[in-house]
């Protein structure tokens, strides 16, 4: 199937300026394209998944993706798609972001030694070169402020106001976009929709710089904004932003976003973000209709994009911990995998063995003596899954797991974590 009509019946095309154009142009060439991830944070976040993994569809179809680390514009601050001004990042911060940004994406966008590996480049190496001047005369001059007033991501912020800083980003933007058609003959510029401005204003300069004028074959494509069917932001969720670095957001949490996707959306989402074929997302859609409680369609979406983004080492993980947590059997757990199971839940740090009912006071776990004797005898009391109901008991080195942790359960579901120094 062409490449082009894959993801338009995924629902991965919002805009495209020129799709007869392009469509010819992916048939009868290996295209190069490129989108740009600028250094916000230091690690990006499941909302970039989908303009990575349509670089890897190309890469797939046998294009050539360039991921561009905004190691320059980053240091500007993109005004699409927010209200107020960012904040301006110190030059040391934001080279360190970008080069964590270039390793996650080449961990995802490299993992098949068959296909060509993503071209790296940082915008920083050409807009540092350039000089005030230069660029006034050389690349200002084509554009009209009444055109950069008229782009959307210009126009919504003029009444809150826009510093002449952001309001030159969509310049920096397209001076990267005219740069790599000439240098690496990039003819595709793709992102998400609320980037459209910038990438017609890229072809634009691109039309008035190059020798071949209006003939300049060069094309935009944007892919929708992610919306749920609950109505709230996706990737977010209570515990914050849902990061593709496994330090700040674990493979086992990573693992639980996809599994915990609404019925309504996690065909979408299927579409989206893997690479099933549409057989199999057939017969993912006829479960959500007819086993809806057994959830496979998000199992089969929490596997792929754990595996995708963390590995297969990490979906086995992140598989085991949550089988541990529904049958309450956390023994076969080892300590690095208590860390990223319970990393969210009620911790206590004791340094000796205790009291099965001092313990229980100590950690908060019951609120009293008297709750904690209740508890015990009620046999409300698990340790490391096992029901403990004697008042007498201690405890000791045999529970705890690795030598570090003993989890202990109050009732079904109210887990708390003892670490032991």
């Amino acid at each position: 199937m062409e490449i082009l009509q894959d993801l338009q019946e995924r629902g991965l095309v919002s805009q495209i300026t020129d799709e007869e154009g392009l469509a010819k142009h992916l048939q009868e060439d290996t295209v190069s394209l490129y989108c740009g991830f600028d250094p916000t944070a230091d690690s990006l976040h499941i909302g970039h998944l989908l303009p990575i993994l349509m670089l890897k569809r190309f890469q797939k179809a046998g294009h050539r993706p360039i991921a561009l680390v905004g190691g320059g514009t980053g240091l500007i601050g993109d005004p699409s798609g927010r209200n107020t001004e960012r904040q301006l990042n110190e030059e040391s911060v934001v080279e360190e972001w970008s080069t964590k940004l270039k390793q996650q994406i080449a961990n995802i966008l490299n993992t098949n030694n068959d296909e060509e590996g993503v071209v790296a480049v940082d915008n920083r190496d050409w807009l540092s070169q350039m000089n005030v001047i230069e660029f006034l005369r050389d690349i200002g001059k084509h554009f009209g402020v009444n055109y950069m007033l008229a782009k959307e991501s210009v126009e919504s912020r003029i009444e809150n106001g826009i510093s002449f800083t952001e309001f030159s980003y969509m310049i920096l933007q397209s001076l990267d976009f005219m740069n790599l058609y000439k240098e690496q003959g990039c003819t595709l510029q793709i992102g998400g929709s609320d980037q459209w401005g910038n990438i017609t204003a890229g072809l634009e300069l691109i039309r008035r710089t190059s020798e071949e004028g209006e003939q300049a074959k060069a094309f935009g494509l944007t892919v929708p904004l992610i919306t749920k069917a609950d109505g709230t932001k996706f990737g977010k969720t209570a515990g914050g932003a849902v990061w593709l670095d496994p330090e700040k957001t674990t493979p086992y949490e990573f693992y639980q976003f996809w599994v915990n996707t609404d019925d309504r959306d996690v065909i979408k989402f299927i579409r989206y973000f893997t690479f099933l074929s549409k057989e199999e997302i057939a017969q993912l859609e006829e479960t959500v209709a007819t086993q809806p409680e057994k959830r496979i369609a998000q199992k089969r979406l929490a596997e792929e994009m754990t595996k995708l983004v963390h590995g297969s080492e990490a979906l086995e993980q992140a598989e085991k911990i949550t089988a541990a947590l529904f049958s309450g059997d956390v023994t076969t757990l080892n300590g690095k995998e208590i860390e990223q199971g319970f990393k969210d839940v009620p911790s206590h740090i004791v340094q000796e063995n205790k009291g099965l009912i001092d313990l229980l006071v100590e950690a908060k776990i019951s609120s009293s003596k008297r709750q904690a004797r209740e508890d015990i005898q009620n046999g409300a009391i698990y340790i490391n899954g096992e029901r403990q109901q004697d008042l007498q008991y201690v405890v000791n080195e045999k529970d705890r797991i690795d030598g570090k942790f003993t989890i202990i359960r109050r009732g079904k579901k109210k887990y708390f974590l003892i670490r032991y120094q």
